[in-house]
Parts: C-alpha cells; structure tokens; sequence
C-alpha cells in the first residue's frame, strides 16, 4: 500500500483522522499555523503540526489550513474570521497536548452543539426516516409512493377486495 509509506502513516489512515476532536467554529475560514523547523521552543508546534492538522483538516473541510515554516522568530496560530477579525494563540514551549486543549477551549465548538448538529445531518440525510416529529409525517410523501388511502382511494387491482373477487 503506498499509503504506509513515510514517517508516522497511521496519520493518514481515516480511522486515526477521525479521532480528531477539534471541531473549529463556524466562523473561522483561514488557520494559519507558524512555526520553524529548528528549536527547542518550536518542538510543540511542530507536533502539534506532525500530528493534529490531518485530524483538524478532515474533520473541518471548509477551513483553510496554512502551514507557514520558518517565517516567525516565536510559534503561533493566526485564525481568520469571516467576519474581517483575527485572533493570535501564543504556542511558545507548549506541547501538543496542552495547545490542544487550549485550541478546543478557545476555538472549539462545544460538545453539546457538535451532537446537535451531528442528530440533525443525520434526520436530514437519510430520506427513509418518516414519521411524528420528521420532516415527513407519513411514507405517502415521499415521490414514488402511493398515496395515503384515506385521502386517495386506491385503484381496485391494489385492493384486496377486488383481487379476492377476481381470482373466483
């Protein structure tokens, strides 16, 4: 498989993606990431960079992510709002993990409105789900189906009535 092939290529396979828990806030378009390649105090950004911007790309498809190498005499993160505003995380001799969990803080969507946005894909995605408190309160509603029959009769060849009838 030449997906395996690289330092660390378990980063690349979607089960370690999907384990990301940075859920960025709608309102951030652009996540820029600046760090060097050389120092000790750059050592955390460069995890974090190695290690957790594969999960924040694929679990937030419509955020721009930049990797800015060698560029800053300090590491930071530089998120864009829609909205013209700019916020600046410091992540100077931090490790990955602590600015992780400094991202998800502050940056981060809640835990309680991913679920909610994660139960309402799901009651939007799947057209078979019908019933009280869905968008279609009966099966009659979705195209193909015939209709309900206490609105529409039914034509006599889908009646158990006539078919009894017909085969005597």
């Amino acid at each position: 498989m030449p997906f395996m092939i690289g330092p660390a290529p378990i980063r690349r396979t979607k089960q370690y993606l999907g384990y990301g828990k940075l859920y960025l806030k709608d309102k951030i378009k652009i996540l820029s990431i600046n760090y060097n390649d050389k120092g000790d105090h750059h050592q955390g950004a460069r995890d974090f960079a190695f290690w957790y911007v594969p999960q924040i790309q694929y679990k937030n498809p419509t955020v721009q992510i930049l990797s800015l190498k060698n560029m800053t005499p300090t590491p930071f993160i530089r998120c864009f709002y829609d909205d013209g505003k700019e916020l600046l995380i410091d992540m100077d001799s931090k490790k990955k993990e602590e600015i992780l969990s400094h991202c998800l803080q502050v940056i981060g969507k809640s835990d309680e409105q991913i679920l909610a946005e994660k139960i309402a894909a799901q009651k939007k995605e799947n057209p078979s789900i019908f019933g009280y408190g869905c968008e279609r309160p009966c099966i009659c509603m979705v195209p193909g189906q015939v209709p309900c029959p206490g609105v529409v009769r039914l034509p006599n060849h889908m009646r158990r009535k006539f078919k009894q009838q017909e085969e005597n």
